[in-house]
């Protein structure tokens, strides 16, 4: 049985609950449309939001990083018809969202199990670098996190090498010995086994690059061996 002495983690699909942040994000377009006094209806407002966002991320260069913060300023203002504040619509959209976005189920506290034994631990993300932060503390997560490896820090997304060699760099344990956490088969599962990163699939399809299936993220406990 492997010795593991570090798990990287990602936060979308995995700690995150995306089901949560697509409700959060159609609550924050529906104060939109009341606090602006817009003649579009929610449903078509939150049409332009997709819209809106998807085309910045197809936009991007291979793998470039692309702001997500950036693709809803231009859909906030695409909805709004005119030029909105930045500061203006984050503020609001952290007050929208903070009661509807929440963590996966057992994230939390597997997480905090595995900080109990010592264990690095990184987030591996495609997330802008604030707002990374702002969601790990508003999970409950962030202070058992030992380093942070975000797309905007590194300038690429995965599963682009420079993602998992920077996440690497920043802990003490060698890939044979770190294990990969993700729901993403190509960016996550095969993007940490080309540096012979273990890697467990959490909501990823199956495949050669997949060491472990989970079903629950408590799992992750098992596979460390770590027993209450």
């Amino acid at each position: 049985m492997t010795e593991f002495e570090a798990v990287f983690w990602d936060v979308g699909g995995v700690l995150l609950d995306l089901e949560s942040v697509q409700s959060s994000h159609a609550r924050f377009v529906g104060w939109l449309v009341d606090a602006h006094d817009l003649d579009a209806t929610e449903s078509e407002a939150v049409d332009t939001w997709r819209s809106v966002v998807g085309q910045h991320f197809r936009e991007r260069d291979g793998t470039a990083f692309r702001s997500a913060q950036d693709g809803y300023h231009k859909a906030v203002e695409a909805i709004v018809g005119e030029p909105v504040e930045r500061d203006e619509w984050q503020r609001a959209m952290r007050s929208q969202i903070r009661d509807v976005v929440g963590s996966n189920p057992g994230a939390r506290e597997t997480v905090e199990r595995v900080a109990e034994t010592g264990r690095h631990q990184g987030v591996v993300s495609d997330a802008d670098h604030d707002e990374l932060l702002w969601l790990l503390s508003h999970l409950g997560v962030r202070e058992h996190f030992d380093a942070l490896t975000t797309s905007e820090s590194v300038g690429r997304t995965k599963p682009d090498p420079a993602m998992f060699e920077t996440a690497l760099e920043r802990s003490p344990a060698p890939p044979e010995r770190t294990l990969m956490v993700g729901d993403r088969y190509g960016h996550d599962m095969e993007g940490a086994k080309r540096h012979g990163i273990r890697t467990a699939a959490y909501g990823a399809e199956d495949g050669p690059a997949v060491d472990y299936q989970l079903d629950h993220l408590r799992d992750v406990l098992e596979i460390l061996g770590i027993v209450d």
